[in-house]
């Protein structure tokens, strides 16, 4: 496994930080998720998507049903990723952002976090 890159996002005083990993297996995830959730204890939802050859998951972390592991998901098919983790740690800002906001927040960073120079 490798982390490929990371990428901050301010909305509204909501912080979504973003991680993008090379994995080669399920257990990878598992241990990146376990490390990000001890590594930002603080943070409300860590919501994710991955993608290893046909095995695919998303988790929208308790975020509203829809609003987060789906539009990380749609990035990693748009750009026909494979062996990729994207897992986004949201620390709340005290404003909500709604639906619509959410799905553009966690769409966007995922978009700007697999932009590598």
């Amino acid at each position: 496994m490798k982390l490929l890159n990371t990428y901050t996002l301010e909305i509204k005083k909501s912080k979504f930080i973003a991680y993008y990993y090379e994995v080669d297996n399920v257990d990878d995830v598992k241990e990146i998720l376990e490390s990000l959730k001890k590594e930002h204890k603080k943070a409300r939802h860590i919501p994710y998507a991955y993608k290893i050859d046909g095995y695919i998951k998303k988790s929208d972390d308790k975020e509203p049903s829809g609003t987060s592991g789906m539009p990380i998901l749609n990035i990693i098919e748009k750009n026909n990723l494979n062996h990729t983790l994207i897992a986004i740690v949201r620390y709340f800002g005290g404003i909500k952002l709604g639906a619509g906001g959410l799905i553009r927040a966690y769409s966007s960073t995922a978009k700007e976090v697999i932009k590598i120079d």
